[in-house]
This record gives C-alpha cells, structure tokens and sequence, in this order.
C-alpha cells in the first residue's frame, strides 16, 4: 500500500488524503473524520463511536478529536472499511464482517453462529490470541483494529408468521446479516443483506417477510414492533455482534505512542459501557415490548438442530477454501469448547438457581 501522509509536516493538523479525511485545524490539532456503518444516533451501536470520539478528544485534551458521520453520510454503510483502506478516511467504525467480501475469516471478529457470548469473544480477542490473528489478517490490506463492544445475546428475527417447522422458512425473504444468512439460505431462505435504515420499509412493504436486526432496545427503536408481533428468541445465527474501530495503518503509524494507546484504551472503555447499556435498556424494552403485545416464542428444535447442521457445512465449507479461517477457527473453537465447559459448570447453574 502506498503511504499516505494523514498528518501535516510540522504543525499536527489533519492532512488526510482525498474529500473524507481533509484536513481540519482546531488550535493545531488534529481533526479527523470517523465515518460509521450505523445511524449516528442510534442507541448502542451508533452511541458506541460517538462515546469513543468523546473519549478520545478527552483524554487527549483535543490533541486529537473526530467528526463523527452517520453511515451514509460520506459512504455507503457497507464501504466504510474500503473508505479507510483506500486511504480517504483514517479511520471508520462498524462491524467487521461488513467487509468479510475481503477475507471470510473477518467473520470471526464480529459473530459467528452458535459462537461466543460478548464476554467470552472479548476475552479471546484480548487474552486467547484473537488480536493477534486480526492484526496479522488486517495488516494485508493496511488496517488496524480494536475492539469496542458488543450487542450481547440478539433476538432471532421478527417474522410476519409463526415458524414452527423447517418447511416454515422455505421461500421466506429475510434480512440478515453475516453466517447467519448462509444457513439461513441452507434452510431455504433467501438471505437479504440491507442497511439497518431500510429495514422497517422493507419489512412494512412486504419486501421482505423477516428481519433479523440486533435486540429488543435497537429494534424496538426502529419500529420493528409496528409491523409484526412476532419475534424469535434468540439469535442462534449471531450469539453477540461485535463493533471495531478501524484505522488504517498510515494513520495509525503516524500518531505518536501516547495517542495510539489514549485510542486503545477509549475503544476498550466505550466497549464496557456499550455492553452495559445493551443490557440494561434490552431489559426495559423487552418489557416494554411485551406490554405493547409482542409475543417472544423460541424456535423449535426441529429449527434449532436444522441450524446447527447448516452451520457444520457453512464453517468446514470456508475452512476448506480459506487458509485464514482454518487458523482463525482454530483458535477461536480452541477457547470456545474451554469457556462451554466453564459456562456449564458455572454461569448456567447461577443463572438458573436464581430462578
């Protein structure tokens, strides 16, 4: 890749290439444009950049500070890790397996079926290895990421008829993201990919029949209540999506030590507070939810063994054809069979005795 230079010569303003990271001064510090893959205001995953970019011009006594763009904006929801690579955004935000068309071992840094808790993914990520295999992948194309937060446990989708059977999903259209929309397409769906903005149109014009979106807090927040009552719990498909911060490696090489580390350790803080916030505002609109008559069912395990199956074919499929999802894999399932057996023998049994 060739270098670009993101920082002016002598005065540490922003001097970014192209229109999206054009340089800002604000008393000679550096100003940089942060395009998200999210509404800017969407609670959770849009708040989670706008804490982050707080933070950062915070701890940093303005040294260094962002203008947030909602996706859209500057670039489509879907190219913003293009944005960044190509140098005309030093850094983005949003969810890595957006740009899995790059790498399909992406998709292990954001979600993956039956996978993870948030919990157990950030702890892979920072202790069992996971950052090293991202930096390792990341690097090819110029990119460096970190981890800053998570949705935690999602609701299966809300569907326009109930689904009992395996037959139920055949020619269904729905919305959904990541792995899940390849067994979800095993299973007869055609899997529909759109940004969060077009969801609720879709889903109300009967472009599609289902949505799989995040949680009750965010899809309560889009309305998604208004078209249908029915929503399957929980989200086999994607356990907990996790968010990143990307910045592409010229930038990131030309910010001094004690930046670079104010980056990392405000992406970790607005991580902790993102996954606070998902949990305790997913309570209260569940409630919420329920009181306003959506009716939370569970899949069937006809469903739920179909998908498990599917998804057997979907990883052996991309481990097959990809080396970098072989060693991903191997690392991740390493850690997963470890923190299944912890969760059996602890969290489970705490959870359940509390009643």
């Amino acid at each position: 890749m060739k270098r670009r230079t993101f920082l002016a010569s002598g005065v540490g303003v922003a001097a970014a290439a192209g229109s999206l990271a054009s340089p800002a001064v604000a008393q000679g510090n550096i100003v940089w444009n942060l395009p998200t893959a999210f509404p800017k205001n969407a609670p959770g995953v849009g708040t989670n950049v706008q804490s982050f970019a707080k933070m950062v011009e915070t701890m940093s006594d303005g040294r260094l500070s962002f203008r947030v763009h909602g996706g859209g904006e500057l670039v489509p929801p879907f190219a913003v890790e293009d944005a960044v690579q190509q140098g005309n955004a030093p850094v983005g935000h949003g969810p890595t397996y957006y740009a899995a068309g790059k790498n399909s071992a992406l998709h292990w840094f954001t979600a993956v079926p039956f996978g993870m808790t948030s919990n157990e993914h950030f702890a892979w990520l920072k202790w069992g290895g996971g950052q090293e295999l991202w930096d390792d992948i990341y690097a090819q194309r110029g990119l460096k990421a970190f981890y800053s937060g998570n949705s935690n446990t999602q609701s299966g989708g809300w569907f326009k008829k109930e689904i009992n059977t395996v037959g139920d999903l055949d020619g269904l259209n729905m919305r959904i993201a990541g792995l899940g929309g390849e067994i979800y397409r095993k299973l007869g769906v055609n899997a529909v990919l759109m940004p969060p903005p077009e969801i609720f149109q879709s889903l109300q014009s009967g472009a599609i029949d289902a949505a799989e979106w995040v949680g009750p807090m965010l899809d309560q927040a889009f309305g998604l209540q208004k078209v249908t009552n029915l929503c399957y719990l929980p989200a086999y498909n994607e356990p907990g999506a996790g968010l990143a911060v990307v910045f592409n490696q010229d930038a990131w090489d030309e910010l001094p030590a004690d930046l670079q580390m104010i980056c990392q350790a405000a992406s970790y803080a607005a991580a902790l507070e993102t996954q606070a916030q998902f949990d305790y505002y997913n309570a209260q609109a569940m409630a919420s939810l329920r009181e306003e008559g959506v009716k939370f069912l569970h899949f069937s395990e006809e469903i739920v063994t179909a998908m498990r199956e599917a998804w057997e074919e979907v990883q052996n499929d991309l481990t097959e054809a990809n080396p970098d999802v072989a060693r991903v894999r191997e690392s991740y399932d390493a850690y997963l069979v470890q923190a299944q057996r912890y969760a059996k023998d602890m969290t489970v049994p705490m959870l359940t005795g509390r009643g």
